[in-house]
Order: C-alpha cells, then structure tokens, then sequence
C-alpha cells in the first residue's frame, strides 16, 4: 500500500541525513542556501541517470566513473555555478569537493558523489566552498535545507517521499528552465531505506527517470548537468529486492515519487503560469504515444496558446502531425479539458468561450484520443511567457 507523506522529503528514510549552507556563490538574500550535503548513516547501493548532452560537467563525469561500482554514500552538491565547459581544472575541482566533504562526514573520497548546477563555463569559487562546508551541520530534517539550496531560477523546492509496505523512498529536485526530455536542467536525488539489489536498483532508476523526467518539456533546452541519482542504504531491514511482487511495489513507489517531481518542475516552469498535461490514447504502440505526447508539450505555438488561452486546437494537431507518430485525422478526437474540439476529420461544433475557460486555469488538460491502439502517454509542460524571455535575457546580468 502506497502512503504518500505530505511533509516528507529525501531525509525521510531511515539513515539519511542532510544540511545546507550559504557560501556565497549566489547572490546573497535572506534565507539563501547553495551549498549542501545528503549523507548515509549506512553503506549505500547507487545508481545514477545523466544527461545526453554532449557536453558534459566535471560532476557528471565525475559520478559516471564513481556509480560504475554501484556503491557511494553521499553527495555534495552546490548551485549558482554549473562547473561546466571549465575543463581539467574543473574536473579537479569536482573531486576536491568531494574529497573535502568525504573528510567531513568520515568517508572515502570516492563513497562522494558530486552535483553542481548554474552558470555554464565559470569556476567554482572552491575558497568559499571549502569554509562553507565547515558550516553544514547534517540532521534528519535537512532535506527540506537541502531542497532549497539546490534551487536556482525555482520559485519553491520540490520534495516528496512515500513510505510502501515497511520501507520509504524519498526525493527532491530542482528545475524551472532549459528543461527537455533527456532530460532536463535538473537536479534529482533519491533515497530510500530499502535493500535493493544493484541490477535492479539501476534498472528502476532507468524506467522511472524515461516515465517522468523524460517526459516534460519547458523550452526545448537540456543542460550538461542533469543527474538523477539514487541512494539505497537497506536499513529498512527488508529481504534485498532484486524483482517479483516486492520489485513491482518498489518501482510503483519510485515512479510514484518521481511523476511527483516532474509535475512539480513541469508547474515552476521559468516564468510560467499554467501547467500543460499532455495524455495521447490510443497509439499504435508506447513509443509513438511518447513521441506524440512530447511534441505537443513541447510546441512552442501550443505553449504561447495556452499563456492566452487561445482554443487554437489546429496547432495542437500540427505538433502530433509531425511528432512522427501515425496519426489518421479521420479517426482521431481532440479534447481541450472535457470540450471536444475535433473528431473525425474536422472541427467539432464547440462553444469557444466553454473552451476557452478550459485553459485560464493553473492547470491545462490535453487529451488525444489517436484510436489506433491501446497504448497511451502523458506529458508535462507549461506555457510560454514574456517573463521567461525576461529571466532568460538577463540571467547573467
């Protein structure tokens, strides 16, 4: 049985502890944080998701090398800088960090795992990271510290836990703009308290992030730094999950926690005021109801429709067209909340001011019906605004 825990974040489960520090890389205000530590109180089985982009940041290589022995049991993690496109120096960099608070917390350098997201191409400021990290103080309700530290361009942190037949998962991320699948300028940490079996644990990781982060959208953009990592210290005292009946609760309970996450950056969109959910039934397979979900999620002409609320459900019909999915226009039905607004070839007789008021909300519902199969999607958007193309244009200034 799933229990969602209204105030539970990553140091939910049992051992995991966390804290969280100002030092100073971003601009200073009243209750700033860009510094912070999720710590084991066990040895951990890890596994961990990276972005596709070409271009990698030091922690991301960093932490592909560390997770290839599936076992870590911290992570330090900073925001305001990427530590990306800053070559050797920043790879070093990656690992002084971590060695530092490898030293902290009694640990090998290389149980450390490390995160860092921001401005691309500049150095982190280590001085500073060196002295803050002397600050953090590690307790069993820091992951609400931790949650706020790792913002950047967010609006609030993002967290959630979920306690599943004896054992817990929990988690928080950060993202609000350059967010696409595969995946997107986030950061995701996860914990659980579970015992899992490495192979599994990675293969969990893989389908959960290809559920839910992999299926929103704000602009089109990923970055070099998007990891989702997954710590599993065992202290729930359970029988090592490797699949069957307790493997299927466990990766409900994973994407569970994660669809939470995703909706949640979906919702916090760069200067965003309405929340897209895209759903595509009736696919001929999964692949094609992802492709198609995500391509009108991803629209930037669907996108601007939704900020004015502007029934203009041809382009909604031009962006699955060319998703590459196969669609039949005589046989598909368009639906903008409950008002069908296509069916069978052509525009289906609709009241416009009933549509309309289906997108002034906070939350826009899509649904494609394409009736060629039993497969569906859903994906996570959010409008296009004036306010992101201000954030955007002034981000470094």
């Amino acid at each position: 049985m799933l229990d969602v825990l209204g105030k539970g974040t990553i140091t939910t489960p049992r051992g995991f502890l966390a804290g969280a520090a100002y030092a100073g890389i971003k601009v200073a205000g009243e209750g700033k944080l860009d510094l912070g530590l999720l710590s084991s109180e066990a040895p951990c089985a890890a596994a961990g998701v990276f972005t596709t982009n070409r271009l990698q940041a030091a922690p991301v290589l960093l932490d592909r090398e560390r997770l290839d022995r599936g076992r870590a049991r911290a992570i330090v993690v900073n925001s305001g800088c990427a530590n990306a496109a800053t070559g050797a120096q920043g790879y070093r960099d990656a690992q002084e960090m971590t060695s530092w608070a490898a030293k902290k917390l009694g640990l090998a350098p290389e149980e450390v795992l490390a995160a860092s997201t921001g401005v691309i191409g500049q150095p982190l400021p280590m001085d500073k990271i060196k002295t803050a990290l002397k600050d953090i103080a590690l307790s069993h309700d820091g992951g609400h510290a931790l949650a706020r530290a790792i913002m950047t361009t967010d609006t609030f942190p993002k967290e959630a836990a979920l306690a599943v037949d004896g054992f817990t998962i929990g988690g928080i991320a950060k993202g609000s703009g350059m967010i696409h699948p595969n995946m997107a300028t986030l950061l995701c940490f996860l914990a659980t308290d579970a015992a899992v079996e490495l192979p599994f644990l990675r293969r969990a990781l893989r389908r959960a992030v290809d559920v839910s982060f992999n299926m929103i959208t704000i602009d089109g953009d990923t970055s070099p730094n998007d990891s989702v990592l997954l710590l599993a210290n065992g202290l729930a005292g359970n029988r090592p999950i490797a699949g069957g009946r307790e493997g299927r609760a466990f990766q409900e309970a994973l994407d569970t926690v994660c669809f939470s996450l995703a909706r949640a950056i979906a919702r916090d969109g760069e200067g965003a005021t309405r929340r897209i959910e895209v759903r595509v039934e009736g696919a001929a397979s999964t692949a094609q109801a992802r492709v198609a979900a995500r391509t009108i999620a991803g629209s930037s002409l669907v996108k601007t429709a939704a900020y004015g609320a502007d029934p203009n459900w041809g382009r909604i019909l031009a962006a699955a067209g060319r998703s590459g999915a196969f669609l039949d226009s005589d046989r598909a039905e368009l639906y903008l909340g409950e008002v069908c607004v296509f069916r069978k070839g052509v525009g289906n007789a609709f009241d416009r001011e009933v549509a309309r008021a289906a997108l002034e909300g906070k939350e826009v519902y899509i649904r494609l019906n394409l009736n060629l199969g039993r497969s569906c999607a859903t994906a996570w958007g959010c409008d296009l605004t004036p306010e992101y193309v201000a954030i955007n244009s002034e981000y470094m200034t």
